[in-house]
């Protein structure tokens, strides 16, 4: 007998995946391709759609539309209304000049206004130092405003200004007389030193009624101009120092009591006197009689 044959075996499949098969699960184990896939996709579909729907029944401008009516109905409300500005602790002047640069049309409302951009303004004014802004429940706007001191008068080819003792600008005027209660500085770059004139003038106390003024000559120094057409050069170092020198003198002598018209201390080691015209022929007539009485 004849064997039976067997059955012709079918061949294995390869588990192997392919090669496009396994190109596509590496690429897939990447961490941003995930995240295109998942969250990226169907946001780019869910945007697109919401464009088209917007584009095709124009609910975009029903949207705006909507917006804008429930913005007014807010804004309106009395509780966010500002009905008047309040600067407290100012002077009517300065109060006045606040209001302006506040730049708020009223009636108002808080959720348009700026209290930054208020508080900016308010400080760009001379006489303003600081200020606070905020808006209260009663519908005012009240402005604390720090006002700048005067301390001194400058006077300089700009005009007349009082300045505060840091130097800053604080408001101008059309006359000296104006505050005659203020010492009077005079000369280029002379508000760069307020502190240091403020000072000179508390070592002239001996003087201080006599004192007219101070000079900042060059930039560098200052001169005292008293009544009479005095003057006591200072020099640039020390001049603290060398003021209070002066002061002693006219204190213990009552130097500058004479026939005096400059107190040269420039340098300090040879201190030097300008005399009057009457004073130089008393100083002649006096070294004649003392020539004479050697002889």
């Amino acid at each position: 007998m004849r064997p039976l044959s067997a059955e012709p075996r079918r061949p294995r499949r390869d588990p192997a995946p392919s090669r496009l098969r396994y190109r596509i699960d590496r690429l897939w184990l990447r961490p941003w391709v995930r995240r295109t896939v998942n969250l990226g996709v169907p946001g780019l579909a869910l945007v697109l759609a919401s464009w088209t729907l917007f584009a095709q029944f124009d609910a975009r401008d029903r949207v705006i539309a909507a917006y804008e009516t429930l913005r007014e109905s807010v804004v309106r409300r009395p509780q966010f209304q500002i009905t008047s500005i309040e600067v407290p602790e100012a002077s009517p002047d300065l109060a006045e000049q606040i209001r302006t640069a506040a730049f708020v049309t009223l009636p108002a409302n808080s959720l348009e206004v700026d209290v930054n951009a208020v508080r900016d303004r308010v400080e760009a004014l001379g006489a303003v130092e600081r200020a606070r802004v905020r808006v209260l429940t009663s519908g005012v706007l009240e402005i604390r405003a720090i006002e700048r001191v005067p301390a001194v008068v400058w006077r300089s080819d700009r005009g007349i200004m009082l300045l505060d003792q840091g130097g800053a600008r604080v408001a101008e005027v059309d006359s000296r007389r104006r505050r005659v209660d203020l010492p009077l500085i005079a000369g280029a770059g002379a508000d760069a030193h307020v502190g240091e004139a403020l000072a000179l003038v508390a070592e002239a106390a001996p003087v201080r009624g006599r004192l007219r003024g101070l000079v900042r000559i060059g930039e560098r120094r200052w001169d005292l101009v008293l009544d009479r057409g005095q003057v006591i050069r200072l020099p640039e170092a020390e001049p603290e120092a060398a003021l209070k020198h002066a002061m002693a003198l006219e204190t213990g002598q009552k130097l500058l009591e004479r026939e005096v018209t400059t107190l040269d201390l420039r340098d300090p080691r040879r201190p030097m006197l300008g005399l009057t015209p009457y004073g130089k022929d008393e100083l002649a007539r006096v070294r004649a009689e003392a020539a004479g009485g050697d002889a």
